[in-house]
């Protein structure tokens, strides 16, 4: 069949889609039963799935087939931070008089007498107190860092994007979690990275998954979040990280540590940093333990010749701190502030998940119960788009699992429901909203 036509077939099926005709959450047929009904090739066919996927029209998931999606942008009032909208799909913990307690110690931290100091530029290695202060506070489960360990970026997505431009060029493949934090992945496209995605189960990346990804090629770097995995909130095992970190010392592979909710677990097993230290960039900011308006990352390695290719990075993509940011970092350290806010934290985060576990008691929830997220699995007939459209409308937003997949098409059928944001009166009402929801099923889409 000539290109032209396998557009038009196309191009019929998304006026089916446009009027109503195929429904969102619908099931397309499969490609075979597809091609035959039309007398066309199960290639074409395929072009025409694939078509229709690039417009965003359907969504694959693996194993269950091609679907309708509920809408290429969801109504206005599900955008975040509107008034109104019940943010499920943010995920920035505060706890009360958080921002007065910031705002007093930042007062003191750029007085007049220490103001022009906190003003000066600062390169990646950030300055003395800065990394005296992150060597204490960050050092956890073993892991007792020296100051010169540290570098220091904008924020947590600066750190992840200079541990990966300092580990790979364009081009070279990375492993990756199958389903993992969208920042990432946008991240490594943009370096021109190749994502290679690493099966999962409950602990997260599993040790077979990198051996099976080695013998397809080599691999740079492996990029894990070892602590309440983002977005199935997995925590791995001391004997999963040693496993992991065996594999790295014997491949000569550089792991890239995501430890940003590793303030959150209090278990006092071992990062993977303290497991491989010569060959660990363990990145974290402090966006979660602090406030995201006024943020600075950390990245952290023991080895002279991978911190000067971070360094390099850093620069290069002119990722550095703001000198006003990691003085404030630095004063949060250094007064004690940020451990008490992180214990307030770890508490919220257990009576958060209390709310949202008995809303939605008998429905499939995954996920740490530390951890200021859960991963929610959507009975049938529902799909992850449909459903995340549908709570839009109800004035509650969601993150689907597409967002989170690092191949295109084989995300589980779920969403992400990250409660740290809207107040326990609104978390409680937008938990009711999504129980009836999943109560009503998709037929609540044309209501």
């Amino acid at each position: 069949m000539p290109e032209t036509d396998y557009r038009r077939l196309a191009d019929a099926l998304a006026e089916d889609i446009a009027a109503g005709r195929l429904r969102p959450g619908m099931r397309l047929d499969p490609v075979r039963v597809f091609a035959y009904a039309r007398g066309i090739a199960v290639s074409t066919a395929n072009r025409v799935y694939a078509e229709l996927g690039r417009r965003g029209l359907v969504s694959g998931e693996v194993g269950r087939g091609t679907y309708v999606r509920a809408g290429l942008t969801p109504p206005p009032l599900a955008e975040p931070g509107r008034p109104g909208v019940i943010d499920f799909e943010f995920n920035f913990p505060a706890v009360p008089g958080q921002t007065e307690a910031l705002a007093e110690m930042l007062r003191e931290a750029l007085a007049p007498e220490r103001a022009a100091e906190a003003m000066r530029p600062v390169g990646a290695q950030g300055h003395a107190a800065a990394r005296a202060a992150a060597a204490r506070h960050l050092a956890r489960g073993g892991w007792a860092p020296a100051p010169e360990d540290f570098l220091f970026t904008g924020g947590g997505r600066q750190a992840i994007a200079a541990a990966l431009s300092a580990c790979a060029n364009a081009g070279d493949r990375i492993g990756i979690e199958a389903m993992t934090y969208p920042a990432v992945k946008a991240g490594a496209t943009r370096l021109g990275l190749t994502l290679v995605p690493l099966a999962m189960d409950a602990e997260g990346v599993a040790p077979e998954a990198i051996e099976a990804a080695l013998r397809g090629g080599p691999l740079r770097a492996v990029y894990l979040q070892p602590v309440l995995q983002n977005p199935l909130g997995a925590t791995m095992s001391e004997a999963r990280r040693r496993a992991i970190a065996a594999i790295a010392a014997r491949e000569d592979l550089v792991l890239i540590e995501d430890a940003v909710f590793g303030f959150l677990d209090e278990s006092g097993v071992p990062p993977l940093i303290a497991l491989a230290p010569g060959r660990t960039l363990l990145v974290d900011g402090m966006s979660k333990r602090a406030s995201p308006g006024l943020s600075s990352g950390f990245i952290a390695t023991s080895e002279a010749a991978l911190r000067r290719r971070v360094t390099a990075a850093i620069r290069a993509g002119a990722w550095h701190a703001s000198p006003v940011g990691l003085a404030a970092a630095t004063a949060w350290m250094e007064s004690g502030l940020l451990r008490r806010l992180e214990a307030q934290k770890r508490e919220e985060a257990h009576a958060r998940q209390a709310v949202v576990r008995s809303g939605l008691a008998g429905h499939a929830l995954q996920g740490d119960a530390r951890a200021y997220h859960l991963w929610l699995d959507l009975p049938e007939p529902w799909r992850s788009d449909a459903f995340t459209t549908a709570a839009a409308r109800r004035g509650v937003a969601v993150t689907p699992g597409s967002a989170f997949a690092t191949q295109p098409g084989h995300a589980p059928n779920g969403v992400r429901i990250a409660f740290s944001s809207p107040p326990m009166a609104a978390l409680e009402d937008g938990v009711r909203i999504l129980a009836e929801l999943l109560a009503q099923g998709p037929d609540s889409l044309s209501e």
